[in-house]
């Protein structure tokens, strides 16, 4: 055995106790650490959260992104500051490979998205998909219209479909981008109504206004797009609603749901709050609660009546469950169609 003398060297009979004692001073340093490492998760956010919207500014997720922004950090739901950057491009998955390959790990970083980007996924072939990523959870939706214009001859949605069955190149559909909500609900209106989707004819515009002016000069039989869209052409009598392709009536939109026409398709045009891969669960949780804090506040209710978004919050599992769902459901209609792999 060894022993400390006076003059600094390890003399016998204390070298155990010596061992002890550095042993109990580096367990205490590392749990030390290790609590460092975790208060993320307890205090989050530690420093700046920055949140992308995958597209250029204007759109619907840089709307959505800088609504959260501004509810955050005016409700006092974080003290730190938020903010936004865009990077626009292919229906959301540039972004997206930018989010993964630059941020993982990082729960400070977040991203925006929505049912668009799972059918920009699918048609651009992207070598990043949202599994990827990791699910934190849905915010908001916005209900789809089927309208033709006020001088057509269909006045109903069943008339409609029809004569869509009858001959389905003889309906053209008018919408946004090719693979987006509106070609969506298409394809899935023509697998429940009997029609091979690889049949649909539906003509892609850069976005809902031009969409809707095809719809109005007469280009395209019927249109696709959201419900505030159509709403001041239905309201001015230049268009007819037919149906909404939500799960219930909606508040103050005179038209029954594609459900209720007969059709078992409900397409809500939802977005999401999506993290980095490699968060830890306690970051996961700790990014959910703030969401939840987001949610649950003033602020949030009068962002979602001001904007007519319909509230429509799943966090956590429950999120990441509903978006396998849609994923599969977007990749076999947008396949069937000859969009993508």
């Amino acid at each position: 055995m060894f022993d400390f003398r006076a003059d600094g060297e390890i003399g016998p009979g204390r070298s155990l106790r010596f061992c002890v004692v550095l042993g109990v001073l580096f367990l205490a340093m590392f749990l030390l650490s290790a609590c460092g490492r975790g208060s993320a998760g307890d205090d989050y956010p530690e420093g700046d959260i920055e949140l992308m919207a995958p597209a250029d500014p204007g759109g619907g997720w840089d709307q959505t992104a800088r609504a959260m922004q501004s509810v955050l950090t005016e409700s006092g739901v974080v003290e730190e500051n938020v903010e936004v950057y865009n990077v626009g491009g292919a229906g959301g998955t540039i972004g997206l490979a930018q989010f993964v390959s630059d941020n993982a790990g990082d729960p400070n970083q977040l991203m925006i998205m929505g049912l668009v980007m799972l059918g920009a996924i699918q048609t651009n072939n992207s070598p990043v998909d949202l599994s990827q990523t990791t699910p934190i959870a849905s915010l908001t939706t916005e209900w789809e219209a089927i309208v033709v214009p006020v001088e057509s001859e269909y006045q109903t949605l069943e008339q409609l479909v029809d004569a869509f069955r009858a001959d389905p190149g003889s309906i053209s559909w008018g919408g946004g981008s090719a693979g987006g909500t509106d070609q969506i609900l298409v394809g899935l209106l023509a697998q429940e109504a009997g029609i091979d989707p690889a049949e649909a004819n539906y003509i892609a515009h850069s976005g809902g206004g031009e969409a809707k002016a095809a719809v109005l000069s007469g280009g395209v039989t019927a249109g696709v797009s959201g419900v505030g869209e159509f709403a001041d052409q239905v309201e001015a009598g230049q268009l007819r609603l037919l149906a909404v392709s939500s799960d219930e009536p909606v508040e103050g939109v005179d038209a029954p749901t594609i459900v209720e026409s007969g059709y078992d398709v409900t397409v809500p045009n939802w977005r999401g709050v999506m993290a980095p891969p490699g968060i830890s669960d306690e970051d996961r949780e700790a990014i959910i609660g703030v969401i939840e804090a987001m949610h649950d506040t003033p602020e949030w209710q009068e962002t979602l009546e001001s904007n007519g978004w319909t509230d429509f919050l799943q966090t956590g599992d429950e999120y990441e469950a509903f978006l396998d769902e849609e994923n599969q459901r977007v990749a076999d209609v947008l396949s069937e169609m000859g969009l993508g792999g």
